[in-house]
């Protein structure tokens, strides 16, 4: 029987929360390269994954960049060392933000031990940057279609206060700046389906303001840590890195430069990786399942398998899920289910 070919989508910064705490422990056991991971940690001086994940309740240093990109690393490549390579072929690699670090060890571009080094330095770097903040604007309505006259209202909004936009996430949008420029800004948007939503925690990532956390990486991460992928990985551009075509100083390059510098376009990451690899399902790995609905708007928006709205994409999903997340309990691989895991 033939495989069955799978999209996977590395998840980034504020995926694990309160409700995934003791993840690690729940879902990966026993797991060596959680072992590995709580050694390097611990050589540097900090707290294992296995404590921060194991403590007796969920705390805001939960969130902060040296511990939450780490955390959110390891839960997600864990996750995909799980995936049963005789069911399933992986035909492409993608993340959001932060993921991307993760797709490049899950792709092959960098080894196991440094993609975590990559991901646990960068939760560093990435608190060091000039003042400001993100935010997220959903611009989708409940059918998860976005109107352009409210796309439009808003960019000359944000232009008119020197807000920059961040990550582009389907009918989402994450801006960023001084945490002055997004209070003016909110006080100027046209009328959303929700109300703006200020991160916690967060810097003003995917823009110039990141400077700081851009040098700091070029000066600790080694292009010889770099190699080409084994599987083909897309960018938050939409560029593919294909084996053949990819070179270390390339994607060096790209990670810590416009990857840290420049807007993170998830949507058309996800639009090339579903367009060109036409997959039979998208897996989206844990820990949480926040990005399904920018996926599943991304289906919506491009219409594939039909999917027009968010009504069909649920029946969808209740019938025969073209998306599956592997942070869901019903989904990995409960019986009576289509599993992804290796039992």
């Amino acid at each position: 029987m033939s495989k069955e070919t799978i999209l996977v989508v590395c998840p980034g910064r504020g995926t694990y929360n309160a409700p995934e705490l003791g993840y690690l422990a729940q879902h990966h056991a026993g797991s060596k390269w959680l072992a590995r991971f709580d050694a390097m940690r611990g050589v540097a001086g900090k707290e294992s994954l296995s404590v921060l994940d194991g403590a007796a309740k969920f705390t805001p240093a939960h969130l902060r960049g040296d511990n939450a990109a780490p955390l959110i690393h390891a839960c997600a490549y864990l996750y995909f060392l799980k995936i049963d390579r005789e069911r399933f072929k992986i035909v492409a690699v993608t993340g959001n933000s932060m993921g991307w670090y993760t797709a490049l060890a899950c792709a092959g571009a960098v080894s196991p031990e440094h993609g975590f080094a990559i991901a646990d330095g960068m939760g560093v770097n990435s608190q060091r940057h000039d003042p400001g903040g993100q935010a997220v604007l959903v611009l989708a309505g409940e059918d998860w279609t976005v109107d352009p006259a409210l796309l439009s209202a808003v960019k000359a909004a944000m232009a008119c206060h020197g807000v920059l936009p961040s990550i582009r996430l389907g009918g989402m949008l994450v801006v960023a700046g001084a945490e002055s420029a997004l209070d003016a800004l909110e006080r100027d948007l046209p009328a959303l389906p929700r109300a703006p939503m200020r991160l916690a925690g967060h810097g003003p990532f995917h823009t110039p303001l990141m400077q700081a956390s851009s040098d700091a990486a070029r000066a600790q991460f080694p292009v010889a840590w770099f190699g080409q992928p084994d599987i083909p990985l897309i960018d938050g551009r939409g560029k593919v890195w294909r084996r053949f075509e990819s070179t270390a100083q390339g994607l060096w390059d790209y990670t810590f430069g416009q990857q840290i510098l420049a807007p993170y376009d998830f949507t058309a990451a996800m639009t090339v990786g579903i367009r060109e690899f036409a997959p039979d399902r998208v897996v989206l790995l844990g820990p949480g399942e926040t990005l399904g609905g920018a996926i599943g708007q991304v289906l919506v928006s491009l219409k594939w398998l039909d999917i027009s709205s968010r009504n069909m994409f649920s029946v969808r999903q209740g019938e025969d899920p073209f998306l599956i997340g592997m942070g869901r309990a019903s989904q990995p691989g409960k019986p009576g289910q289509r599993g992804i895991v290796i039992a």
